[in-house]
């Protein structure tokens, strides 16, 4: 029988500490860029020493790798879930673009930071790791739709997956903006609605299509 180990309070503050130290690292990170983000304005916004920024997490490297990390746990939370969905390949497919739209929308700092990687080495391949991994789980399904002859044979499963995520990211970075970028008769919305009709025809296979030959 398993015994699980509560945290004491001492390591519930611990926790608690560092959560908020990344927060106040993340706000500067979106606001003012990577050069932004240093230990000595992460202690001061924080009003703790300089000393407990870098007990707790460390430098300018290790505060973006930890902001990194925070934004790729955030989002492995909506899409795991997505993945879990029984059904067609489009119906997954749909529940996967949903799941990211979602985490898009309700965690739009997180998101921004998976779109678009602070220029930090150890952030940066972090963030690339999680996103090979994730677009190789979208090729499976998309192979899986060129093998039953649901999805267009012509189309390259994993090129198709990476083309999905970049286009995907960058309707969504539009679609969070407030600007005139995205004018205001069109919702965001209604915007990932269009969006998600033009992939879902374009991956669909034609009738007027042969079949690959294997």
């Amino acid at each position: 029988m398993t015994t699980l180990t509560v945290p004491t309070r001492t390591q519930r503050r611990t926790a608690d500490m560092r959560r908020r130290l990344v927060e106040i690292a993340e706000d500067l990170l979106v606001a003012e860029g990577p050069q932004g983000v240093t230990a000595e304005e992460v202690a001061r916004r924080a009003d703790v020493s300089l000393q407990t920024v870098y007990n707790r997490i460390g430098g300018k490297q290790a505060l973006l790798l930890a902001i990194a990390e925070r934004a790729m746990e955030e989002n492995r939370r909506y899409i795991d879930l997505a993945y879990d969905v029984q059904g067609t390949v489009e119906e997954r497919g749909r529940a996967v673009f949903l799941a990211y739209v979602k985490f898009a929308f309700e965690r739009p700092q997180p998101f921004r930071i998976l779109a678009n990687p602070p220029e930090e080495p150890a952030a940066m391949a972090r963030i690339a790791a999680m996103a090979a991994e994730q677009n190789a789980r979208q090729a499976a399904i998309i192979r899986e739709g060129i093998a039953e002859g649901s999805v267009n044979p012509s189309l390259d499963p994993e090129a198709t997956a990476h083309a999905i995520w970049s286009m995907l990211n960058g309707l969504l970075l539009l679609a969070l903006r407030d600007d005139g970028l995205r004018p205001a008769s069109i919702t965001p919305e209604s915007l990932v609605q269009t969006a998600m009709t033009m992939m879902e025809f374009g991956l669909r296979r034609r009738q007027c299509e042969s079949p690959r030959n294997f």
